[in-house]
């Protein structure tokens, strides 16, 4: 495959590149940039951090859960890159030195990185932003205030010139489409192509499996299939749009979806992870289905030129199967919304840890009431069934019922009917159908004007 795009400001033109070669690998063995560290080699630890830019803007990503073609066009900036051609440093690498925040050297290269790249995307949130770094063997207050003196300074004209617009790109490539159509008639003759989206989880296949993928297309240069448009009764989310790209746009219609979204993976995997690629992967612990169905989302499949649009809960048919042919993939997901509806949508994500972790269990609640009584349900969780799936029985026996607490308890006792789930490394079976009852309690209780979070200590 051939690629082109910006390394540092240098214009780097590679031909008869491996599909898979992660930016990673490639810095460290091929260009000798071990500033990039190899750390957990999963995306959890942030030590192999960089920075890439394009027409959207700049973001922090982890470079070893990014393949080469996915920056295709694109601007990488790696911790060498930072400083100016003169040799001045960053404000944020001044102010890790000012702070005496600099570490063993393995871990600090990357938080400096997510930081510069924070600071270009004027996130203030900076434990948000860090989420995903994790080393903190000096102690975070320093981390901390290092960040706060660097995010009050500007952003350094050699950085703040990036191109916007794009890099240099490759020769054409059917395997690295830049229309929905082209990506369509590709799988049409391709059928058993993989789709690579985010690759934040296809990329742990190499890393972590040595799995062959065979066969890629990708799809990050497919600007119309990375779109969120809103339109007065609908959203319309493309496949290719982020995570952070979709907690962005709802914050003001669906809050306490998009603060469930802040926990999801970290500032780089968000950045990097599809909406699209959640959904088509199946899991049966992926953090969006439940609240897009909780939503009433519907999907839009394509096969060729055809379209088709189904319920996204009947998407999953059981565990690693869903619907969806040969040649077929996600194009985009809708979202329905009644203009001046209040949002009833709560989404409750239960995990060891309270940032970057996998779900126990998530659960969605979306529980209309109207004099009193509900008027409709829907909830859906995931971790609890081999599939996203809603609580049928649950949602029943709310529905036409005063909304009270007797209601919610009795109803809340047909979770049983609705999920058997299984015993992991994340909880027991019994711990997952006592937490689901529980959520459903907690909605009520909030809905009462109760105060909740995992966040907040009170006596």
């Amino acid at each position: 495959m051939d690629i082109s795009f910006l390394l540092n400001g240098e214009t780097i033109a590679l031909r008869g590149v491996s599909p898979t070669t992660t930016a990673l690998d490639w810095l460290r063995e091929a260009r000798g940039l071990t500033g990039t560290k190899e750390g957990c080699n999963e995306g959890d630890c942030g030590a192999c951090t960089v920075m890439v830019t394009d027409e959207t803007g700049s973001r922090a990503l982890n470079a070893c859960l990014l393949f080469l073609p996915q920056i295709d066009g694109k601007a990488l900036t790696t911790v060498e890159g930072l400083a100016a051609p003169d040799g001045s440093l960053h404000p944020v690498q001044e102010a890790m030195v000012a702070h005496h925040a600099s570490q063993c050297g393995f871990c600090t290269p990357g938080i400096v990185v997510s930081l510069a790249a924070g600071q270009i995307s004027g996130e203030t949130d900076h434990d948000r932003q860090l989420a995903g770094n994790l080393c903190r063997c000096t102690g975070y207050a320093s981390i901390a205030r290092a960040a706060e003196a660097a995010g009050k300074q500007p952003v350094p004209r050699w950085l703040r010139d990036l191109p916007t617009g794009p890099a240099p790109r490759g020769a054409p490539d059917p395997a690295l489409p830049a229309t929905i159509d082209a990506l369509a008639d590709h799988l049409m003759r391709n059928p058993d192509a993989r789709i690579v989206a985010g690759a934040t989880d296809l990329a742990l296949w190499i890393n972590k499996a040595n799995r062959d993928l065979g066969p890629v297309v990708f799809v990050a240069q497919i600007a119309e299939m990375a779109r969120i448009e809103t339109a007065p009764y609908m959203t319309r989310i493309g496949a290719g749009a982020s995570v952070e790209a979709l907690r962005r746009e709802i914050t003001a219609r669906h809050p306490h979806f998009a603060a469930m979204l802040a926990r999801f993976a970290s500032a780089q995997v968000r950045a990097a992870a599809t909406v699209g690629g959640n959904i088509a992967n199946g899991s049966p612990i992926g953090d969006l289905p439940p609240a897009l169905i909780a939503l009433g989302a519907t999907l839009i499949l394509r096969r060729g030129e055809a379209t088709r649009e189904i319920p996204l809960e009947d998407f999953f048919l059981d565990y690693g199967k869903q619907d969806r042919g040969p040649g077929e993939f996600v194009e985009a997901v809708t979202l329905p919304h009644a203009p001046g509806a209040m949002d009833r949508l709560k989404v409750y994500k239960i995990s060891k840890r309270f940032d970057q972790d996998i779900s126990a269990l998530l659960g969605a609640f979306n529980i209309a009431i109207e004099d009193g009584k509900v008027q409709s349900s829907r909830i859906a969780f995931g971790g609890m069934a081999g599939i996203p799936k809603r609580a049928a029985a649950v949602e029943a026996a709310l529905v036409g019922q005063p909304w009270r607490l007797a209601t919610v308890e009795a109803a809340a006792a047909k979770m049983a009917e609705d999920f058997t789930p299984l015993s992991d490394l994340r909880a027991s079976a019994d711990y997952r159908l006592e937490a689901a009852k529980g959520l459903l309690l907690r909605y009520w209780h909030e809905d009462q004007g109760a105060k909740a979070t995992v966040q907040e200590v009170r006596p």
